[in-house]
């Protein structure tokens, strides 16, 4: 019994060595590469500073008000032409008193304008918006005008309430899911925003702070592991398939960045920034969520595909996980597609209501961009499943082994005396102490 084990604690160092050195050549270059990307493309403080000093929109200020009352009148329809015997369509606009929650002039009242499409949306007393605050040295006084409703309150609390269900369910897991988030959060608002602004390549901060986000968040949602690791490589392949893909796309189908109204405000308040390069960085990051999903799903399969017949060749359980890739493939078009859909219904239905080629509306410079983010991301992640694939049964074939034949027990025969003891696979409540994501079989334990 204790030379068995013995056997097996000098297989599983076995084990441990070859998995170290799979991680090493797996992980270190991209991490190496990520590290020295941030390093190099993370703007200094005068930069940053420089490029928000030329955005006139940071001289404005937006504090947010509670409705007291409401007074609709009739107005004209903005963006009208008017005959010499036709009048202007009139619609219904709004006159607004609110209190000032926050700003400078707190308490205050103050009386805006609210358009026609706002106060349409409903709007009565007791609502929460906010204003624009314009300081005129000129004239003294603030000027205050409409902006948007103020919905902080609505999403923390749908906020609030995802993560709470997250954590409910998902428990641990769930929680370093949310904490996985918030740094990726931090990496877009603190280095890939900053950096587009002062000019950098939309290609290389995409790629980097793409690298660095599924760096920790895949760690840090699903462990240190040979698993996550192939999951890992799958990803970034994945990245690099679809920068390629969309460097040639934005080039050929001449995506400038300049097909809405805050492209235009963004080139007009800052001549730094590369919209090109915003829009392919775009194009990157749009992918992380869904490429990120295929990946650790496709690793896990091999895996537990393994655990089921060890003895499986490798070529068997390549074809058997890219079944499941292939359904996978098939639920994540319709998942890309239909979220693509529900967000650009309003050009549905503009589409409908001016009666317009729906060909020409799909070439025209605003849904062009959306459609190609989205068929670059799908490529990528398409891609990125044999790939993400093949390495996870390379690296499982390295690190897994055979499951060993139970040891005799007293009787001798490797049976308890009421029939036979078949071992068939590992048992999933045993810890596995190489992080490989293998976990050991019952014969290879101690007695």
């Amino acid at each position: 019994m204790h030379l068995h084990g013995g056997l097996g604690g000098v297989a599983d160092a076995g084990v441990r060595r070859r998995v170290l050195v799979l991680l090493s050549l797996i992980l270190v270059p991209m991490a190496v590469a990520t590290l020295v990307g941030l390093v190099l493309l993370w703007p200094g403080g005068g930069e940053v500073s420089g490029a928000a000093a030329g955005t006139a929109g940071r001289d404005l200020s937006h504090p947010e008000a509670t409705v007291q009352t409401v007074a609709p009148y009739e107005c004209p329809a903005p963006g009208q032409r008017t005959g010499p015997e036709s009048g202007p369509r009139m619609v219904t606009c709004a006159t607004v008193q609110a209190r000032l929650e926050t700003g400078p002039e707190r308490d205050g009242i103050v009386t805006v304008e609210v358009p026609a499409e706002s106060y349409r949306s409903g709007l009565e007393a007791g609502d929460r918006i906010k204003v624009v605050r314009v300081f005129n040295h000129q004239t003294g006084p603030a000027m205050y005008a409409f902006y948007d409703f103020a919905r902080t309150v609505p999403i923390g609390i749908l906020a609030a309430v995802f993560a709470l269900l997250v954590v409910a369910v998902a428990r641990m897991r769930g929680l370093k899911a949310l904490i996985g988030l918030g740094f990726a959060y931090l990496v877009i608002v603190k280095f890939m925003l900053p950096a587009l602004l002062v000019g950098e390549s939309g290609l290389l901060v995409g790629l980097v702070g793409a690298a660095a986000i599924m760096f920790v968040v895949l760690y840090l949602a699903h462990g240190f592991s040979a698993r996550t690791t192939t999951a890992l490589a799958g990803t970034l392949f994945g990245l690099l398939a679809t920068a390629g893909l969309g460097v040639w796309a934005a080039g050929a189908a001449h995506l400038t960045g300049l097909g809405d109204a805050d492209g235009i405000t963004l080139a007009v308040y800052n001549g730094q920034v590369d919209l090109s390069g915003v829009v392919l960085c775009g194009i990157i990051v749009a992918g992380l969520g869904v490429l990120n999903d295929v990946t650790i799903t496709q690793s896990s399969a091999v895996w537990e595909l393994h655990q089921l017949a060890p003895d499986r060749s490798a070529r068997r359980l390549f074809t058997s996980a890219m079944q499941i890739g292939r359904d996978h493939i098939a639920s994540t078009v319709y998942t890309i597609a239909f979220a693509y859909a529900g967000a650009a219904l309003p050009i549905m239905l503009l589409i409908n209501a001016y009666d317009r080629p729906v060909l020409a509306v799909l070439t025209s410079a605003q849904i062009a961009e959306e459609i190609v983010r989205t068929l670059v991301a799908s490529i990528g992640l398409v891609l990125a499943i044999p790939l993400t694939t093949a390495v996870a049964v390379a690296v499982v074939k390295a690190v897994g082994r055979p499951t060993p034949p139970a040891p005799p027990t007293a009787d001798g025969d490797g049976t308890d005396g009421d029939g036979p003891t078949t071992v068939n696979g590992p048992e999933r409540g045993d810890p596995d102490p190489v992080g490989s994501g293998l976990v050991r079989p019952v014969g290879g334990q101690q007695g």
